[in-house]
């Protein structure tokens, strides 16, 4: 084993491996860019070095410096985590380059996997079932767009080089081909630095199965079951789980044979994923192998006791696998969500920003929280803005969503706006409920899993939040003069107050009136008497329209959120209403930034007409691109945009005449 080990990688990957390397007694070292130089990686390890700046190019992804702070460091092994690095084959020569072990596969086998052409080559030879398609050298897009009409439609567009769902495209009709082409290579050239693309038939209502396998040097491979990733939004995964409610006994055994084909067909080493696609009859074809740890990894961990990174780092070292096929644990049912900090309901843009406030479920034996930020750590632009992955376990799938649901209930970000309540929805739907959705639904469906600003909020709700605000501004215990109370007490009339909050942007005023133990509330959702209401411990007991209940509160200065078990209310308790952000008279003529980002490529100029709708530039921020439209019909009276400029949010890209 070893004694020295750099993490070349950042946030809640880089935490969990420096927490099973300490508990190895293996010294860390961890390496920073400007934007993390207080990030709890840093904190956590033994020593920190910095790399260089923010953006991934010039620090993260700079192979040189880091294997210049592993020599300097003494370092003799280098885990690269998932992303980066983790699949570059030419970084993986350089760290045995200078006498260090890679914690990961030869790049040998990376090369085999590194394009997923010539992965679906090299797995059709080795008898794993493919999708048709093609991979061709030729990238024309002449070629490209006859290939597509021979495979025909629906058509899935992928990078070759890619993968975290970056650089894909659905295409259902030959004129929307080129256009879809041109996207996705734009993207995969800006997220993997190559744009070659290959194409392949798209399975409708496709289950997402993949197999985690673990290889050794010395020629043992097993796979350690399955997790089924079909929640998916954007082919970005959103809700995973193992033991798949999908396969049958006879499926997941075949699979789990394909899979060790697949991976003795590269002479796989360490850990490693084979993700498959189903059809709804069960037919299942290889989709790739992502040769290095997956995000989702946490499910197959607590179903089967083992610690997968500490596998990692003994079979680096040389030793054998811990287990035989037969010999690998399945235990009970384990689910995992992703917190991010974005606005679902504003097409899940990414935020970035401050973490006021992180309150997440305490971990015990059915929860497990895995994160690389805490309270008052800033979520930046440069990176994925995952701000912690939630996972639990119990003895069957009921239990498990159950406990996910408690653990979702819990959760509490104050800051940027979080992905928390389009969680909440997901794990209540009967597609979730009923394991019955496909890898298409969510965006087939988004309507179910978001709401609009205008929605009014549950009366009953509204009622609780109120009433827990006016019971936190109550008199200090033990205080009994009348003149410290904030209860608008006046002689000989009902006291009233009107509080006023924000909902969704909006303004949400709030009257309240009545004594103390017998308010009504009228809110705009309709009125509610609330009686016997007590606050204690952070949960408001009350009547509520005679109907007694129990709610969540957690609040701050200028803000609550209150959770009845089923449902949460998030509002900012603000001195007046705000102005709504329609009421810029001239908001129709202005394409403002959503968030900070960097301006990829600008489609228009001065001068030209614009239609509803037409993109006029495009901007990559937190690892995506963002096509930002004209807001009307018109032409453009300025374009103040330019290609690869960074810009603040808010600023005005473009104005309309």
């Amino acid at each position: 084993m070893f004694d020295t080990l750099l993490i070349a990688n950042r946030g809640e990957i880089a935490c969990r491996i420096i927490r099973t390397a300490r508990r190895l007694g293996i010294r860390t070292i961890a390496v920073y860019s400007e934007a993390d130089a207080d990030a709890q990686h840093v904190r956590l390890a033994d020593a920190a070095y910095p790399i260089g700046g923010p953006r991934p190019q010039d620090s993260y992804l700079r192979g040189d410096a880091i294997l210049e702070v592993a020599r300097n460091s003494g370092a003799q092994a280098i885990h690269p985590g998932y992303g980066f690095l983790s699949e570059n084959a030419d970084f993986a020569d350089a760290v045995e380059a200078a006498g260090l072990t890679f914690v990961g596969p030869s790049s040998a086998s990376m090369r085999k996997m590194g394009s997923k052409a010539g992965a679906k080559d090299l797995m059709a030879a080795a008898g794993v079932p493919v999708v048709p398609g093609y991979t061709g050298e030729d990238q024309s897009p002449a070629t490209l767009a006859r290939e597509a009409a021979r495979i025909g439609f629906p058509l899935m567009i992928k990078a070759a080089h890619g993968g975290g769902g970056k650089g894909m495209r659905i295409v259902r009709a030959l004129e929307e081909f080129i256009p879809n082409l041109e996207s996705c290579q734009r993207e995969a050239k800006n997220a993997f630095g190559r744009d070659r693309v290959l194409l392949e038939r798209y399975i409708e209502s496709p289950r997402h199965i993949e197999i985690q396998v673990f290889g050794d040097r010395h020629g043992g491979v097993i796979h350690l079951n399955e997790r089924e990733c079909s929640a998916q939004r954007r082919y970005q995964k959103v809700f995973e789980e193992s033991p798949s409610p999908f396969l049958t006994p006879e499926l997941r055994a075949a699979m789990g044979e394909a899979a060790v084909l697949a991976a003795r067909a590269i002479d796989y080493a360490n850990a490693g994923t084979v993700e498959f696609i189903v059809d709804p009859a069960g037919h299942f074809y290889f989709m790739e192998i992502n040769t290095r740890l997956q995000v989702e990894h946490p499910v197959t961990e607590l179903t089967t006791g083992l610690d997968l990174v500490e596998w990692q780092l003994r079979i680096a070292a040389g030793d054998h696998l811990p287990l035989a096929q037969d010999e690998v644990p399945r235990i009970g049912h384990a689910i995992e969500v992703r917190l991010y900090a974005e606005d679902p309901d504003a097409g899940f843009l990414p935020a970035s920003g401050m973490l006021r406030t992180l309150r997440l479920p305490p971990p015990s034996d059915h929860v497990r929280v895995d994160s690389g930020v805490v309270e008052g750590d800033t979520v930046t632009i440069f990176y994925d803005p995952m701000i912690a992955k939630l996972i639990v376990w119990d003895q069957d799938r009921p239990r498990a969503l159950a406990r996910l649901r408690e653990a979702l209930a819990q959760c509490r970000i104050v800051g940027p706006k979080s992905n928390i309540e389009f969680l909440e929805r997901l794990v209540r739907h009967p597609a979730i409920v009923d394991a019955t959705i496909d890898t298409g639904y969510l965006d087939r469906h988004l309507e179910e899993f978001v709401s609009s600003a205008d929605v009014v909020p549950p009366a009953r709700l509204v009622a609780a939040a109120a009433v827990a605000r006016l019971l936190g501004e109550a008199a200090p215990a033990g205080d009994p003069s009348p003149w410290t109370a904030n209860d608008n007490w006046r002689l000989g009339a009902s006291p009233a107050r009107t509080l006023m909050f924000e909902h969704r942007g909006q303004p949400l005023p709030v009257t309240v009136s009545g004594a103390a133990d017998d308010r009504v509330v009228h809110g705009p959702s309709g009125a509610v008497a609330v009686a016997g209401a007590r606050l204690v411990d952070g949960v408001l007991s009350a009547r509520f329209d005679d109907s007694a209940a129990r709610i969540a509160v957690i609040a701050g200065p200028d803000h609550i959120v209150v959770h009845d078990g089923q449902a949460r209310l998030d509002l900012r308790h603000v001195a007046g209403a705000r102005r709504s952000a329609g009421a810029d008279a001239a908001g129709d003529d202005r394409v403002r930034a959503p968030m900070p980002g960097r301006i990829v490529a600008v489609q228009v100029a001065a001068g030209d007409t614009v239609v509803a709708g037409q993109p006029l530039l495009v901007m990559e921020a937190m690892k995506m691109e963002l096509a930002l439209k004209a807001p009307r019909d018109g032409s453009v009276a300025e374009m103040r945009a330019v290609a690869g400029e960074f810009v603040d949010a808010d600023a005005v890209l473009a104005v309309l005449g």
